[in-house]
């Protein structure tokens, strides 16, 4: 039976690293794996996002409609195992657009089983999700909403507004619930962090990989860098200045190139 592993979220949870990891070995995986990345579905992603801001049926329909395209695109895989690795697929991240939390993420969790159920049937569905504790997961995304948005709370403020966003845990349960003819697998960032591939060990660990493959895997190009206290200070005064949005987004830009190449 073959399988198919949705590795869906959370956001900041060491995706990027991860990703970028599986990226660096994706010839090495096949012909038994067969990744899938946002780029590989970049319509399905964004109809999961427009969904999580709108909540509408219409874009839910989106969803299914993308993911059974998806679905049937991988029919002729070869592969003992599909992989596919997007946090998009949870929909935006906890803080743009007015979201508060990950409501939106078990109903599109849901959506994605029906419609890939529907294509498949034969194959066997996964659900994999990643976490972090609250205090650092919360942080970082402060810090990722600080560069990519115009974030003008301060970081402590923004952690007491957006505390409940980080009960991982619970989102799990509610997804459970939505895909209960399936298995849901999840591990935290924190377990798996010193591991020689960090988090992506948490997923090679899913999969039936022999010794002689994975003593040849390779760690990926980490290149999301820690930001320090004085960066982000400058970035929450551009964000609270009066420039318009282009000004803005080009003079952040400026400002993180230019303390890239003074680091």
């Amino acid at each position: 039976m073959r399988r198919i592993i949705i590795h869906a979220g959370f956001h900041k949870t060491g995706t990027t690293s991860l990703q970028q990891t599986l990226r660096a070995n994706r010839a090495a995986l096949r012909p038994d794996i067969r990744l899938v990345l946002r780029p590989s579905m970049t319509a399905l992603c964004e109809t999961a996002r427009a969904y999580s801001r709108s909540r509408e049926d219409y874009d839910l329909g989106l969803v299914k409609y993308e993911a059974a395209l998806l679905a049937e695109t991988l029919q002729e895989e070869d592969a003992n195992t599909i992989l596919i690795t997007s946090e998009d697929l949870s929909g935006h991240m906890p803080g743009r657009h007015g979201l508060h939390g990950y409501g939106a993420t078990p109903h599109l969790m849901r959506a994605l089983s029906v419609a890939f159920k529907a294509a498949a049937p034969d194959d066997e569905l996964t659900f994999f999700f990643t976490t972090r504790a609250a205090d650092p997961w919360l942080r970082s995304c402060y810090t990722q909403h600080l560069q990519a948005s115009r974030m003008v709370w301060d970081e402590e403020d923004y952690l007491k507004r957006f505390k409940t966003s980080a009960d991982h845990d619970k989102t799990l349960d509610l997804i459970k619930r939505e895909i209960s003819d399936h298995a849901l697998v999840s591990t935290s960032l924190e377990e798996h962090i010193e591991r020689p591939l960090g988090p992506a060990e948490a997923l090679l660990d899913q999969l039936n990989l022999s010794p002689e493959c994975r003593a040849v895997l390779k760690a990926g190009v980490l290149r999301n860098a820690a930001l320090s206290d004085e960066i982000k200070a400058e970035l929450l005064a551009l964000n609270r200045s009066n420039l318009e949005p282009t000004a803005l987004r080009k003079a952040k830009r400026a400002f993180l190139d230019e303390a890239k190449d003074a680091a």
